[in-house]
């Protein structure tokens, strides 16, 4: 008899992540660092392990290498699985055709084969790109209990934010009998997260007739759930209320970062009873000099702080020497901010050198916006990068 999952994860994380200009120049959106000690992948994974589903493909297409390193065979989450576990899935050559993934339906109709290896009831589709923790294991009992063919998970959302997301026209019930993608004019604020629960037979069904659809975008949204609403597939929504947000821009990643601070935080990752897991670096305890002031910030293993930190996330080993300022900014590993520098409202990548005297970003609240560098780079001594610049080469100045 085969062996089979009752529920397997299918986790999209090939995203270029554009909108996040230098710091996905090199690495996957998924990849991006958050939190002084996290990578955005690790909260669906450990939504999924914390919800009992122990089988993930994670599809990746986009500067893989750090990802694919990253998660390795799975261990930090507990996915090292001889039945399961999590799996890196790249676009391949097949001996009709090969291409990228086309789209998100196109991404998973490559991957059938995967998923029907674990023979499973039910497909679980994940975006590898939100910060939240949900307990999938409810929402796929609703889905049982409701009896539907497809299942999708939303939250209410401000009705001027409502045109920039999949919105749910629903019944009292909970059945859907609207799907809208970024309507001009909605009709409701109850916004799909990109979380789709899916009857595994009907999923098949309607992904292989998506792909024989010549004018078809190939994407969940636009094309395959209109298309089971169409058909009369039974639809439910799944209400989540929890902190959910999407860090696609730079302002919400940052956003998202400064809400795991102070003493109610908006987001606690420190929850012992849903644990984040990561793949954590090794690294000594933090060090805080004598005359340092760190005042309402996170910050990893291996730092050294000897100046002065406010309202900000610091990754591990990130050093800040004596005389030196970092407010309200996020600090990824490995950058060292020397003396007299001052470091405000910015997203400083990993290994970056601000050297003496140099000043990036302007004041929180200053018209400018935020100032964004790139990994690996340098800024020299005495430069002044302005607010809202974006760098992703050395800068000396002007």
């Amino acid at each position: 008899m085969q062996r089979k999952k009752e529920c397997v994860a299918m986790l999209l994380a090939g995203g270029q992540g554009s909108r996040l200009y230098a710091l996905t120049n090199n690495i996957a959106k998924p990849a991006v660092a958050f939190g002084a000690k996290y990578r955005i992948i690790d909260f669906p994974l450990s939504n999924c392990i914390n919800s009992g589903i122990d089988t993930v493909g994670v599809l990746t297409q986009y500067e893989p290498l750090e990802l694919n390193e990253y998660i390795g065979n799975g261990q930090p989450w507990d996915l090292d699985r001889a039945f399961g576990g999590v799996h890196i899935l790249s676009p391949y050559q097949a001996k009709k055709k090969s291409s990228w993934y086309e789209g998100t339906a196109n991404a998973i109709y490559q991957n059938m084969s995967f998923m029907k290896k674990y023979n499973p009831g039910y497909v679980l589709i994940l975006s590898g790109d939100h910060i939240y923790k949900m307990n999938y294991a409810k929402m796929l009992k609703r889905h049982i209990e409701t009896g539907a063919d497809c299942t999708i998970a939303a939250i209410e959302v401000p009705m001027s934010e409502a045109s920039r997301f999949g919105i749910l026209n629903t019944n009292d019930d909970g059945s859907i009998y609207q799907f809208e993608e970024k309507p001009k004019q909605p009709k409701s604020n109850l916004a799909s997260m990109g979380i789709y629960i899916f009857t595994a037979e009907k999923l098949y069904k309607y992904l292989e007739l998506d792909e024989q659809d010549p004018d078809s975008e190939k994407d969940f949204g636009k094309n395959v759930l209109p298309a089971m609403l169409n058909s009369g597939e039974k639809m439910f929504s799944y209400r989540f209320e929890g902190y959910w947000k999407d860090v696609g821009t730079i302002s919400s990643l940052w956003e998202s970062n400064m809400d795991l601070l102070g003493e109610n935080p908006a987001f606690d990752v420190g929850d012992a009873d849903w644990k984040i897991h990561s793949r954590n670096p090794l690294a000594p305890p933090e060090y805080i000099g004598m005359n340092a002031k760190v005042d309402n910030s996170m910050i990893a293993l291996g730092c050294e702080i000897e100046g002065t930190v406010e309202h900000s996330i610091l990754a591990s080993n990130v050093v800040v020497e004596e005389g030196a300022t970092v407010r309200d900014s996020v600090i990824m590993a490995g950058t060292v901010v020397r003396k007299g520098a001052v470091v405000e409202y910015s997203i400083i990548d990993e290994n970056v050198v601000v050297e003496e005297n140099a000043k990036v970003g302007a004041e929180r609240g200053a018209d400018a916006g935020i100032a964004v560098l790139g990994r690996n780079i340098t800024i020299g001594a005495g430069a002044t990068v302005e607010g809202g610049k974006i760098l992703d080469k050395d800068y000396r100045g002007e």
